[in-house]
């Protein structure tokens, strides 16, 4: 029950802010501190922020829903949102200068989401 809840919070999740992002690449930009420089920054952020969070929030969705695909879901949000929070981890540590709340939550984000598919995956 607990895989299915993660699986679908952090779908609904990432599907969500992906539309927001692809109808706004600004928002992430002005998140992390970022600035858009130029047509390509502008199309990399609706990108990787907007497609590549939807697609990733559709397929947590889907192997939710799916029961074949359960296992596989649970072991990407470990592996992939967990690698996220860890590289988080280690850039903020190692920046010259402090981050901010936007950093700060999205590791809380991304270290509770990793936790709690690893729980799921050992029941």
């Amino acid at each position: 029950m607990l895989g299915k809840i993660v699986l679908w919070a952090a779908g609904l999740i990432f599907a969500i802010y992906g539309i927001f992002c692809f109808l706004s690449p600004e928002l992430p930009a002005n998140y992390a501190g970022l600035s858009i420089g130029s047509g390509d920054a502008y199309a990399e952020m609706g990108a990787m922020y907007g497609g590549l969070q939807f697609g990733f929030g559709l397929f947590c969705i889907l192997c939710a829903l799916k029961p074949g695909f359960f296992q596989a879901g649970l072991t990407m949000l470990v592996m992939v949102i967990g690698c996220l929070a860890f590289a988080r981890l280690y850039s903020s540590y190692s920046a010259d200068w402090l981050v901010g709340g936007y950093t700060w939550g999205a590791m809380a984000f991304e270290f509770a989401t990793a936790t709690l598919a690893a729980v799921s995956l050992r029941k």
